[in-house]
């Protein structure tokens, strides 16, 4: 892809497709032309156990910028989040898609059963460079966990989380409204317009 003058160059390190194309379009929807990703899943980061999200993304990213030549990008972004479901003790949290692929939705929904707290938030923390600095932006909608899983859309933990305010699953919701309420979309436009405002004070 050749690179279009006057768009950030952004090197977004995940393995995860689905993230990667939210990603993609949530920046391509809240900043039109603002923005060029290139999507790597080749690099491998290093993923420290903790309870912290902004402190597992940031230790993520700079484990991978020790492996590339930044000067390349713009910017380099690593994204880690989570479901923390209060009744769980925030569990599965930071360990959400370890949990997910062990036991899935049914097996998070039979932890729930007759719990009458069903509150949840999920988390999104954003690392990033800009310039020789790494930050980090993070993001956070609550909601409720469904009592079963409804609707085909999104991916991860979306049939069974239903935000504040609406009477759906992200799954029944779909990515358009998705992409602009949720955890990870909240985190992704702080990071975006923090590198935006940069450039620009430069």
């Amino acid at each position: 892809m050749a690179h279009r003058p006057g768009r950030l160059r952004i090197l977004l390190v995940t393995g995860n497709r689905n993230k990667a194309r939210e990603i993609e379009e949530i920046l391509a929807e809240s900043f039109p032309g603002a923005f060029e990703v290139e999507i790597s899943g080749d690099i491998e980061k290093l993923e420290i156990q903790s309870e912290d999200l902004a402190e597992i993304a940031l230790i993520a990213l700079r484990s991978v910028l020790k492996k590339i030549d930044r000067g390349k990008w713009d910017s380099v972004v690593v994204e880690d989040s989570g479901l923390f479901i209060e009744a769980l003790k925030g569990f599965p949290g930071p360990y959400s898609s370890y949990v997910l692929r062990k036991i899935g939705l049914e097996g998070i929904l039979k932890l729930m059963e007759g719990e009458s707290n069903r509150r949840a938030c999920y988390r999104a923390a954003v690392a990033y460079t800009i310039d020789n600095e790494t930050r980090v932006a993070e993001g956070e909608v609550c909601g409720v966990i469904a009592e079963k899983p409804r609707g085909s859309r999104g991916f991860g933990y979306d049939p069974i989380f239903i935000p504040e305010g609406y009477g759906e699953t992200f799954a029944q919701l779909g990515e358009g409204l998705k992409n602009r309420i949720s955890h990870r979309a909240i985190a992704i436009r702080k990071a975006a317009q923090d590198l935006l405002s940069s450039i620009k004070r430069q």
